[in-house]
C-alpha cells in the first residue's frame, strides 16, 4: 500500500514539475471598450453614487491584490511595493480603456504562484517526512493581521507552517498517513492547473469586480460565459442541492439553503459549512476541492435529477480544518408546492387549560407568474396560499397566528406587500428610492377586510428581503411582535446591464420601511430578541466588505394598530423568566455561547498534542451542555457525543421521517407561541379591567 502510494506521488510530481510555463495574458480591446462602458454605468447608475477617482483607485488596487492573494503567501514586500506606482492612476487608465496595471499585477501573481507551487510540490515528501509536531508553535488564523513578507526566508517560513497545518489537520481527520503527501500534492497542482488555465476573461472578471465590490458586494461583472451561467452558478435550485455556494479565500462555503431543497431536506448541511471535498455516487473517489473556482465546485455539485453526491465539509463551529462530516444528498429540482406556505397548530399551556396557536410557515415569497398571466384563476402565490390557510386555522378555533419567516431568503415584492395587506386595513408598505433619489411607495390601496386576531413574526438571520419588508411594515403599524434574531439585511435592488462583454449586476435601489428606516445593513430588529444559532460575523449583510450603510428617508403616515411601548417590556421579561428553566432553550443559548468562544481562536497550534487538547477541550464543553439538557429533561447523560451519533444510526425509533418531523415544534417555535399567548392574556386582562360592570337594578 505504501509502496503503490510513494510510486503515485512520484508519478504525480514528475507530471507536475514537466507541466510547460506560463504564457504572459493580455486584454483585448472588446474588454478595453468594456470597462471605461462599465465605469460610466457604476458612476451614473449606481445607488452610491461613487465617482471612480484617485481614492477609489487607491482602494482599487489593494481589492485587487487582496482578491489575488488574501493570504499574503505569493507577494513580497518588494512585489506591493512595485505595483504602488498603479495606486492614483488606475482610475485615468481605466476611464481610457486601459488595462495595463490590472494584467501586469496578474502575470506577476501568476510568476509567483507558479513559482512557489512547484517549489513546495517538489520539497513536499521531505517536508511531510521531517515534520516534527512536538515543537511548540502556532500557525496564525487571522490573515488580516499580517503584514507582507519582506524576504524569502520570510515567506519560507510562513509556507513550512501553513502545509504543516494542512498536514496535521488531514492527519487528525484521520487521513492514513501515507496518503496525506498524496493529498496535498493533488491539490497544489490543482491550483497550479487551475491558474495556468486562467485567460484574459477570467483576469479581466477579477480585476473589474475588485472595483465593483467596492461599490457594493451585490454590484458584479459578469463574464460572457459567467452570464450564460448566472443562475445555475449561483444557486444550485436546477437539479442540484439547493445551496447558495460563495467563495470565501480558498474554500467554497454555504451562504444560504434554497428551503425545501434537498440539502434542507436532508437537514445535515448547514450555511457556513466549508466544502472540502465533492463524490459522485455512493462510493466515487472524492475530489479534494479546495482552491477550486466556485463555478467549479458548483459543476461538480450540479447533477441530474435523483442522481447521489457525498460533500465532505468541515462544519461552521469548527475553527480548524481537523473535523470533516461526510453528508450525502440526493438531487433533485426544487418544486413550487413544496415551497407553499403551510400550516400547524400548538397547543400552548396555560394555566390548567391549553390555548390553540395557529402557525404559518412561509419558505418563500413565491408566485407563479406564467399561470397569472395566462388568466388561471387557481395559481399559486404566498399572499393565495395564506389567505385559506388563515381560514382553515380560523375555523379550527385558533387564537392567534405566528408567521414563520425563518430562513426565509426573500422572492416576489409584490407578494411582500400582498401578504402585509392581509393582516392591515389598508396603506403603504415599503418605499424604493431609485439611485435618482426618486422615491416611490407601494402597498395596499383599497380598504378591504383583513385578519385582526393577535400576530407574532418569527424571524432569524437568514430572514431577507422581501421577509424584512414584511417583518419591517408589522413592526411599524405595530399590527404585532417580531421575535427571534436581527434579521439578514439586505435592504438595496439590483439591475442586469448589457455590457459591449458580458454583463454590470448593479445596485440600483434601496428598500425603505415606512417608518423611514432603511432595512439594509442593520435588518430588522424584533421586539423580543431570541438567541441566535448563526454568526452575524459570518452571516449577513453586515458580515459583507463594503456593504451599503443604514440610513433615513422620510417616514409616511401610517396607522398604528396598537401601542406596543408598554407590552415588549413586559412579555420580554416573562420570555426571560420562562426560558432560564426550559432545559432546550439553555442548550440553545450555552451552544450559542461556546460558538463565539471558538470564533475567537486566533492561532492554532503546530503541536499534535496542544492541538488535540485544544480540540478535545472544544468537545468536552459541548459534551456537558449535552448532558445538562439531558440530566434536566430526565434522560441518561453522554460518555462522549460519538455515543449520541451511534444512538441515532442505531435506534430507528430515533429517526423521525419527514411528515414526522415536521409536526414536532422547535423551541424557538414554541417560545413564539408562548409569547403570542402572553399578549393575549395581557389583552384579555386589560380588557376585563377597563369594561365597567353591569349596573344592577334598584
Amino acid at each position: 500500500m505504501k509502496q503503490t502510494s510513494a510510486l503515485a506521488l512520484s508519478a504525480l510530481l514528475l507530471c507536475i514539475v514537466s507541466l510547460p510555463g506560463w504564457a504572459l495574458i493580455t486584454s483585448s480591446e472588446a474588454q478595453r471598450e468594456t470597462i471605461v462602458e462599465m465605469i460610466d454605468q457604476l458612476e451614473q447608475r449606481h445607488y452610491a453614487k461613487h465617482r471612480y477617482d484617485d481614492e477609489l483607485s487607491s482602494a482599487h488596487l489593494d481589492s485587487y491584490i487582496d482578491s489575488l492573494d488574501r493570504g499574503k503567501m505569493f507577494f513580497t514586500a518588494q512585489d506591493v511595493a512595485e505595483f504602488e506606482k498603479y495606486r492614483t492612476v488606475m482610475d485615468e487608465q481605466l476611464h481610457e480603456g486601459n488595462l495595463e496595471a490590472g494584467f501586469f499585477i496578474f502575470n506577476r501573481f501568476q510568476e509567483r504562484l507558479e513559482h512557489r507551487m512547484e517549489g513546495v510540490v517538489k520539497t513536499l515528501p521531505e517536508q511531510v517526512a521531517a515534520m516534527d509536531f512536538t515543537v511548540d508553535e502556532s500557525y496564525p488564523l487571522d490573515v488580516d493581521e499580517w503584514e507582507w513578507a519582506k524576504t524569502d526566508a520570510e515567506l519560507d517560513d510562513r509556507w513550512r507552517k501553513r502545509v504543516k497545518n494542512e498536514v496535521l489537520s488531514l492527519k487528525l481527520a484521520k487521513k492514513p498517513q501515507d496518503e496525506i503527501a498524496t493529498t496535498l500534492a493533488k491539490r497544489y497542482e490543482n491550483q497550479l492547473k487551475r491558474v495556468r488555465q486562467y485567460n484574459d476573461q477570467d483576469v479581466f472578471q477579477i480585476y473589474a469586480n475588485a472595483l465593483t465590490e467596492l461599490y457594493d458586494p451585490h454590484t458584479n461583472y459578469l463574464s460572457p460565459r459567467r452570464s450564460e451561467n448566472f443562475n445555475i452558478n449561483m444557486s444550485l435550485s436546477l437539479e442540484g442541492i439547493g445551496a447558495v455556494l460563495q467563495q470565501d479565500d480558498e474554500y467554497t462555503k454555504v451562504a444560504r439553503l434554497v428551503a425545501k431543497g434537498p440539502a434542507d431536506k436532508q437537514g445535515e448541511l448547514q450555511p457556513s459549512d466549508r466544502i472540502v471535498g465533492v463524490g459522485q455516487g455512493e462510493e466515487g473517489a472524492m475530489e479534494d476541492v479546495i482552491g477550486w473556482r466556485l463555478d467549479e465546485v458548483v459543476e461538480l455539485i450540479r447533477g441530474p435529477k435523483d442522481s447521489t453526491v457525498r460533500l465532505e465539509v468541515i462544519p461552521a463551529k469548527s475553527k480548524a480544518a481537523d473535523e470533516h462530516k461526510l453528508i450525502t444528498i440526493v438531487r433533485n429540482k426544487v418544486k413550487l408546492e413544496e415551497q407553499s406556505a403551510q400550516k400547524k397548530v400548538l397547543e400552548i399551556p396555560d394555566g390548567d387549560k391549553k390555548i390553540k396557536v395557529g402557525v404559518i410557515d412561509i419558505p418563500a415569497f413565491y408566485i407563479d407568474f406564467d399561470a397569472m398571466r395566462r388568466g388561471d384563476e387557481e395559481y399559486k402565490s404566498t399572499t393565495r396560499d395564506v389567505k385559506l390557510l388563515l381560514h382553515e386555522l380560523q375555523d379550527e378555533g385558533v387564537e392567534g397566528i405566528v408567521v414563520d419567516l425563518r430562513n426565509n431568503g426573500g422572492g416576489s415584492l409584490q407578494e411582500a406587500n400582498e401578504l402585509t395587506g392581509l393582516f392591515i386595513e389598508y396603506g403603504p408598505t415599503v418605499q424604493i428610492r431609485h439611485s435618482s433619489r426618486r422615491v416611490w411607495r407601494d402597498g395596499k390601496r383599497l380598504k378591504t377586510t383583513y385578519y385582526e386576531g393577535p400576530l407574532v413574526v418569527l424571524i432569524n438571520r437568514l430572514s431577507a428581503s422581501a421577509s424584512e419588508i414584511f417583518a419591517g411594515a408589522i413592526q411599524d403599524y405595530q399590527r404585532g411582535l417580531i421575535v427571534g434574531d436581527r434579521s439578514f439585511g439586505k435592504g438595496t435592488v439590483q439591475t442586469l446591464i448589457p455590457l459591449n462583454e458580458g454583463q454590470l449586476k448593479i445596485t440600483e435601489s434601496k428598500f425603505y420601511r415606512i417608518s423611514g428606516d432603511s432595512t439594509q445593513h442593520r435588518g430588522v430588529v424584533p421586539d423580543v430578541e431570541f438567541p441566535s444559532i448563526y454568526d452575524a460575523n459570518e452571516i449577513g449583510e453586515s458580515a459583507l466588505d463594503h456593504a451599503l450603510n443604514w440610513d433615513q428617508i422620510n417616514p409616511v403616515r401610517h396607522h398604528r394598530y396598537n401601542d406596543l411601548s408598554t407590552v415588549v417590556p413586559k412579555v420580554t421579561a416573562m420570555y426571560v423568566q420562562r426560558s432560564a428553566s426550559d432545559p432546550d432553550f439553555v442548550y440553545l443559548e450555552e451552544q450559542v455561547k461556546l460558538a463565539r468562544e471558538s470564533s475567537e481562536i486566533k492561532e492554532l497550534p503546530l503541536n499534535e498534542v496542544a492541538r488535540v487538547a485544544l480540540r478535545d477541550s472544544q468537545e468536552q464543553k459541548a459534551l456537558v451542555i449535552e448532558n445538562k439538557r439531558r440530566t434536566a429533561k430526565g434522560e441518561e447523560p453522554l460518555a462522549s457525543l460519538d455515543e449520541d451519533e451511534a444512538i441515532d444510526e442505531e435506534d430507528p425509533d430515533l429517526v423521525l421521517d419527514e411528515e414526522a418531523d415536521s409536526d414536532q415544534p422547535d423551541v424557538l417555535l414554541t417560545e413564539a407561541g408562548n409569547v403570542l399567548v402572553d399578549v393575549l392574556m395581557m389583552k384579555q386582562r386589560a380588557y376585563a379591567v377597563h369594561t365597567p360592570a353591569e349596573e344592577t337594578p334598584k
